[in-house]
C-alpha cells in the first residue's frame, strides 16, 4: 500500500514585501465615508414609500415562508414594483446632501479651530457648539456647501430639520469601517 501523497500548497504569488505592499495600496485608495441625507417637504410621497416599504416586506416574509408558492411569489414582485415606483417619486422629488468622512488630523485640527467657550468647556465640550457645525457641516460637504449656507441653514431650518442636518455630518466622522479580529 502507497502512502497518499501530501497536498502541495501553491507557491505564495509574492514575497511578504510584495503582499505588504499590495495590501497597504489597497487600504490607501479606501473610499472614505460618506452619508447622505434626503431633504424632501412632500409628506404624502415620504408616507406613501413607507407604506410601500412595509407591504413589500410583508409580501417577501409570506413569500419566503411559503416556498414553492406561486401567488406568494408574484405578490412580493408585485409590491417591490410599487415599492420601487414609490422611491422613484420619493427620489425625485428630494435634495440629497453628501457628507464625508473627514481625515483624521483634518477634523482634529477643525475641532481646534472652534475652542469651547470656557462655560462650554466646564459643561465638558471638546469644541464650540455655535460655531463649530455650520464648519464641520460646509468641511464635510462632498456638494461644495460654504460654511455661510450651512450657517443659513442650521440657523434658519426648524430644530429638527437643523439636527439632521448637523448628524448628517458629524455622524459619518464617528463611522467606523474596521473590526477587531478574534484571530
Amino acid at each position: 500500500m502507497s502512502r497518499p501523497t501530501q497536498a502541495k500548497r501553491p507557491a505564495p504569488s509574492t514575497s511578504p514585501e510584495g503582499a505588504w505592499a499590495a495590501k497597504m495600496d489597497r487600504l490607501r485608495r479606501r473610499r472614505k465615508a460618506q452619508n447622505q441625507l434626503r431633504v424632501c417637504d412632500d409628506n404624502e410621497l415620504r408616507q406613501r414609500y413607507d407604506e410601500a416599504e412595509q407591504a413589500a416586506r410583508r409580501a417577501r416574509f409570506v413569500a419566503e415562508a411559503n416556498p414553492g408558492d406561486e401567488l406568494a411569489e408574484h405578490q412580493a414582485a408585485d409590491a417591490d414594483s410599487v415599492r420601487d415606483q414609490a422611491l422613484a417619486a420619493l427620489d425625485a422629488a428630494s435634495e440629497f446632501l453628501t457628507f464625508r468622512a473627514l481625515p483624521r488630523p483634518v477634523l482634529e485640527e477643525l475641532i481646534s479651530e472652534h475652542p469651547p467657550t470656557e462655560q462650554q468647556a466646564e459643561e465638558g465640550a471638546i469644541f464650540n457648539a455655535d460655531t463649530f457645525p455650520a464648519a464641520l457641516v460646509a468641511a464635510a460637504s462632498v456638494d461644495g456647501m460654504s460654511r455661510e449656507e450651512a450657517e443659513e441653514l442650521l440657523n434658519g431650518w426648524s430644530a429638527p430639520d437643523a439636527n439632521a442636518l448637523w448628524d448628517a455630518a458629524w455622524q459619518i466622522q464617528q463611522e467606523s469601517r474596521v473590526e477587531l479580529g478574534k484571530g
